[in-house]
């Protein structure tokens, strides 16, 4: 498909400034954004089973990213894929301080963490992360000590998050890229605009009259209402635009859109370029930002916030225009390229994980997930 010659960008100010406009859809919501995994999985699940019959071995996608624990299908550490790449990839991605919640006096602790932030030269605002998880969990924007205290507070104890600089782009992505074992350029399977949601004032609506008379918001008022309690009932000024959601995870709140059209050669020649020394990864979404669509796609600069493994989605399949064929041919494309690159380590020589480490790691996610702050 090729790139749309005309292209409208949302105007700097806004809250998704560089992204294409957002297109007024056939739907607010579609009823397949939501289906449970489970629904959206069982062709991938069925498919997998006989993958791994015929390759003799259903831990395949475990290996394809050597780099990257358990290939990143679970319980994969942020700050350790960090620390994995390589100088051109690290020069891209947005720096970070990694904090171990551990027993102690408050203040100490707060006081060490601020001095940890002066000696990398981070700053507020800062985006605060869960070390392991996904989907946006406990992901939230920390503007001052205040803010960064009561993170400390409620995170779960012995556990790790990350501080991260916070990107100065407004335009989010989900680029996902695959290169196999034996090739040595890659290319962009699915890129997915990320909109965070907002309201327009109008000087007479309290922000929850705005959330829950606009046609998706309202819908999803759920997601927003609770993160906004305080603001509920403030009158929000005429024009003024309010953002719903900082997360750029689409089941805490955001837009997603198929941006595939606007894939360019350009784009994935930088996108090798930028992985190039990332030795081990072959398979994952990058969720970046950047300050122009129309940058990014003649091969312009951006930020990487994170790098996702062998769990990750092609996220575009949460379009509100995708059908639930899209999704099933999707997941299922995914998930035979996975394999195919995990036989291909596996040939090379790479050692398959076991299934009992895949599940040892997913139960240790899940009960950190529990305890991990509301997500922003």
């Amino acid at each position: 498909m090729l790139p749309p010659s005309n292209i409208n960008v949302i105007g700097q100010s806004c809250v998704n400034a560089g992204l294409p406009q957002l297109a007024v859809g056939k739907r607010d919501i579609s009823p397949f954004e939501f289906i449970p995994t489970w629904l959206a999985y069982t062709p991938v699940v069925l498919q997998s089973l006989l993958m791994g019959l015929v390759r003799l071995d259903w831990a395949l996608p475990l290996s394809a990213n050597p780099a990257i624990k358990l290939s990143g299908m679970v319980g994969e550490s942020k700050n350790d894929i960090f620390e994995a790449v390589g100088p051109s990839t690290k020069a891209y991605i947005l720096p970070s301080y990694t904090v171990t919640k551990v027993e102690g006096d408050d203040g100490e602790i707060l006081s060490s963490i601020l001095h940890g932030l002066s000696q990398q030269g981070l700053a507020y605002p800062l985006v605060a992360k869960p070390d392991l998880g996904c989907r946006g969990v406990g992901v939230k924007l920390i503007k001052s000590d205040e803010d960064l205290a009561a993170y400390l507070d409620t995170f779960p104890l012995n556990s790790r998050f990350l501080l991260q600089k916070k990107s100065m782009h407004k335009a989010e992505a989900g680029v996902f890229y695959v290169r196999q074992p034996d090739e040595e350029k890659g290319r962009i399977i699915s890129l997915t605009f990320k909109y965070a949601a907002s309201v327009i004032g109008n000087g007479v609506d309290t922000l929850q009259g705005l959330i829950e008379r606009d046609p998706r918001a309202g819908k999803l008022a759920h997601l927003y209402l609770p993160r906004h309690q305080a603001a509920l009932d403030w009158i929000v000024p005429k024009d003024e635009e309010f953002q719903l959601a900082f997360a750029g995870s689409h089941s805490r709140g955001s837009i997603f859109k198929n941006g595939n059209g606007y894939i360019t050669a350009a784009m994935e020649e930088k996108l090798n370029n930028v992985l190039k020394d990332f030795d081990g990864f072959h398979y994952g979404r990058l969720d970046i930002k950047f300050d122009d669509i129309r940058n990014l796609m003649t091969g312009g600069d951006f930020d990487i916030l994170e790098i996702n493994g062998a769990s990750s989605e092609a996220a575009h399949i949460w379009d509100s225009e995708a059908t639930l064929s899209d999704i099933f041919s999707t997941l299922m494309y995914q998930y035979r390229l996975l394999y195919q690159i995990g036989y291909k380590q596996k040939q090379r020589g790479v050692k398959t994980p076991s299934i009992k480490q895949l599940l040892l790691a997913w139960q240790e996610e899940k009960r950190l997930v529990q305890h991990y702050p509301i997500t922003d």
